[in-house]
């Protein structure tokens, strides 16, 4: 499980209890207030992904939603003009994606500042220590003057091509066949959905491979790693 669906499985669970009360009429008066309820402690226990407005509210779950091809069209994207919160969230996935990778940038161009002002302090009576690569250095261009893409263009750019039909493929499988297209969301999007929603299935593996590394299978001639794998994928 990703964390990139953990928004989706709150948006979804909250729009059933939400539904449920009308669907079921005056029938099951006990249950539409049960689910009333229910929809009630859910966004008192969940404020800090659904709500943000609240003070404890974290972007990251909205942004590694956004940036899974496969929910965010049918989680965000659909419903961005008819749901202010869903406006909301994206918007504040989008100031989180455009904060996380604005810092490399700017750390660039106070190095190359840095870099210059060392170039100005130093006298020109001082001759260099290694006279040819003075020069290859003076020649390669600054990092300051390279074309750098826009963050915010690169996001246009991903919601339009999420309008259009995709392949079914996951959603790393997207994001690597994309090459440079997405210079700085790329990157960004790797390390957010690599996150696991969980650490269920990590504790999960050290259980395993602590039964497979006791005393009792110490002669196993198959590799831990190989056991560990055989045995998460036995179904």
């Amino acid at each position: 499980m990703s964390l990139s669906l953990v928004l989706p499985a709150l948006l979804d669970l909250n729009a059933h209890l939400f539904e449920f009360p009308k669907a079921q009429g005056s029938c099951y008066r006990d249950l539409a207030s049960l689910s009333q309820r229910m929809k009630e402690n859910m966004g008192q226990r969940f404020s800090c992904f659904l709500d943000p407005s609240d003070t404890k509210f974290s972007p990251l779950i909205a942004a590694a939603c956004f940036l899974d091809p496969t929910v965010s069209p049918e989680a965000l994207i659909e419903n961005e003009h008819d749901d202010v919160q869903i406006q909301e969230l994206l918007r504040k996935a989008e100031d989180y994606i455009a904060q996380m990778v604005s810092p490399v940038i700017r750390e660039e161009e106070t190095d190359d500042n840095e870099d210059e002002e060392e170039r100005r302090e130093v006298p020109e009576t001082k001759r260099p220590r290694f006279r040819f690569l003075s020069k290859a250095s003076a020649s390669r261009p600054s990092r300051s003057s390279l074309s750098k893409p826009c963050v915010r263009q690169e996001m246009l750019k991903f919601k339009e091509q999420l309008s259009q039909p995709m392949n079914k493929e996951t959603a790393l499988e997207f994001w690597t066949a994309q090459g440079s297209v997405y210079q700085s969301l790329k990157p960004l999007a790797l390390d957010l959905l690599a996150m696991p929603a969980s650490q269920a299935f990590a504790e999960r593996v050290f259980s395993i491979t602590g039964d497979l590394t006791r005393g009792r299978r110490n002669r196993a001639r198959v590799i831990l790693e190989r056991s560990a794998f055989l045995k998460l994928n036995r179904d």
